[in-house]
């Protein structure tokens, strides 16, 4: 029998070195900064793989051409990066200036929608914009992100919080009309996402816990009479709960979801060899894309994504903590709050562990507006992050490196090549 093996000395330092070196470079200023910005990029690619290999699919089986899809969200992309550069460089003072006029546009939209909006699997959602289909509900996400941090921001300025009433007012009445407005669309998803946004701006204003767990009540409430009151999103709730009781109704898509990520086993079949996406999974491209990738790239793909999200809710809360401005501490974590917990519905609804809402897994499923929206608020997180102490300083000194030239080009790194 062999002698068990010796931790030497020597191991223990290296060991505890290396974790030290981590450590170092998790605490570095631009730390929050790159994580945003590569992560964003890592999501893109994977989302425009990901359509390209679902979209495809679809249209082939309907006659169509194969790229229509792709293409479509490359024109997102295209659009999309640009709009996340100039919210990168831009200042929280525009972002503050910004929050009213795009509340009263959002407002607008949403109502436009009520009146000449287009139906879509029994949603009304969306208007026709110079031929693009547009959904203002996804703007109101990052309205009221904007329009709470700033309304919370003064009053905390102005020494007005020291009373419940004034927490609530009017950001309780907005986050209402807001919701309303969008459930009026149709659309149960975006509301409980406005829901978070309300609820992550008391935590992080610091509301009593008594007044948060009211409010926390009163929206499961109000969630709870909304499921209630539509027959519709109760057999929602009846497949979730029994799918297999309900395999050719309500439970079919649940059912195929789980299908198609266990499908995938540890690797998956391969790139663009699932099957689940010819007519198998519904709403494949869009709410159901996370299933495709189960199949596809399997579990080793999954985890990846969801190891991503992850990052992103390390990075933006960091920049939540570390920014010395209460706008900024208000918007990050909500507009966090909004991305992550909307990526964690989606995952959860496509593996069975929560109902089906209808809310996309963000830069990865295909649709325009929450693609362009997504990347306004990614782009508002960077501009954040380089405020955090010591962040302008090391974007000052840092090397020219070939990718920080490629950046400092591209105007990310607040350089001049």
């Amino acid at each position: 029998m062999s002698a068990p093996a010796v931790v030497t000395p020597e191991r223990e330092p290296r060991a505890a070195s290396r974790v030290t070196a981590a450590v170092r470079l998790l605490d570095r200023p631009l730390t929050s900064y790159y994580l945003v910005l590569g992560i964003t990029m890592l999501l893109l690619a994977l989302g425009l793989v990901m359509v390209l290999s679902t979209s495809s699919a679809q249209a082939i089986a309907q006659g169509g051409s194969p790229y229509a899809g792709f293409q479509k969200q490359l024109l997102g992309v295209v659009a999309g990066l640009p709009l996340m550069w100039v919210a990168a460089r831009s200042s929280p003072v525009l972002f503050r200036a910004a929050a009213y006029p795009m509340l009263g546009i959002s407002v607008l939209g949403l109502m436009l929608v009520l009146a000449v909006g287009q139906t879509v699997n029994g949603g009304e959602r969306w208007i026709q914009v110079m031929g693009f289909p547009i959904q203002p509900s996804e703007f109101a996400k990052l309205a009221f992100v904007l329009w709470g941090a700033d309304l919370l921001a003064r009053k905390e300025k102005n020494g007005q919080l020291t009373e419940w009433r004034h927490l609530l007012i009017p950001l309780l009445p907005g986050a209402a009309l807001l919701s309303l407005l969008v459930m009026l669309g149709d659309d149960l998803g975006t509301t409980f996402i406005l829901l978070v946004i309300f609820l992550t701006l008391l935590w992080v204003i610091g509301s009593p816990g008594r007044l948060f767990i009211g409010m926390l009540g009163l929206m499961a409430f109000a969630m709870g009479i909304l499921v209630i009151v539509a027959s519709y999103r109760l057999d929602r709730i009846t497949g979730f709960l029994h799918p297999q009781a309900n395999a050719l109704t309500v439970g079919w898509q649940t059912l195929q979801g789980k299908t198609a990520v266990g499908s995938g086993g540890l690797f998956g079949v391969g790139l663009g060899a699932g099957k689940m996406k010819w007519g198998w999974v519904p709403e494949s491209t869009t709410d159901f894309i996370f299933a495709v990738i189960g199949e596809e790239l399997g579990l080793v793909g999954t985890l990846c994504v969801t190891f991503l999200y992850g990052g992103l809710a390390y990075a933006g809360l960091r920049i939540a903590r570390r920014v010395p401005d209460t706008f900024m501490r208000l918007a990050a974590a909500a507009a966090t709050a909004w991305i992550v917990v909307q990526a964690l519905v989606n995952i959860c609804a496509v593996i069975g562990l929560l109902p089906i809402t209808g809310v996309p897994l963000p830069l990865v499923s295909a649709g325009l507006s929450s693609l362009l929206v997504t990347l306004i608020a990614l782009g508002m997180l960077m501009s954040f992050a380089k405020r955090e102490p010591g962040a302008s300083q090391a974007l000052a000194a840092a090397g020219p490196g070939p990718v920080l030239r490629v950046l400092s080009w591209l105007g990310l790194t607040g350089q001049r090549s």
